[in-house]
């Protein structure tokens, strides 16, 4: 957990040295071809404005979703990789 929390807080000093909020951010994540993890993603991101894509990888066991929403500040980008990367198998890039 302490590595994670070092990540978030790098996350966030980076964002705010580079980044005039608020912006269009993007995340992307792999995730299995499972349906329920999509879509539960894809409601943390509901009402929102976000667009996002799927891609399946070639073997179809992975799919990528590719996500562009316009975030208030830092913090808000952090909260939302904290909620996707909760669901268990899923990776952010």
């Amino acid at each position: 957990m302490k590595n994670q929390d070092e990540f978030y807080r790098k996350l966030k000093i980076n964002l705010e040295e580079t980044t005039t909020f608020p912006s269009k951010y993007m995340f992307k994540f792999i995730i299995p071809s499972d349906n329920a993890k999509s879509e539960r993603i894809m409601e943390i991101f509901n009402n929102t404005g976000a667009v996002i894509n799927t891609k399946p990888s070639k073997t179809g066991k992975y799919k990528s979703l590719t996500i562009l929403v316009k975030m208030k500040n830092a913090e808000e980008i952090i909260i939302k990789y904290k909620e996707v990367t909760a669901i268990e198998g899923v990776i952010s890039l």
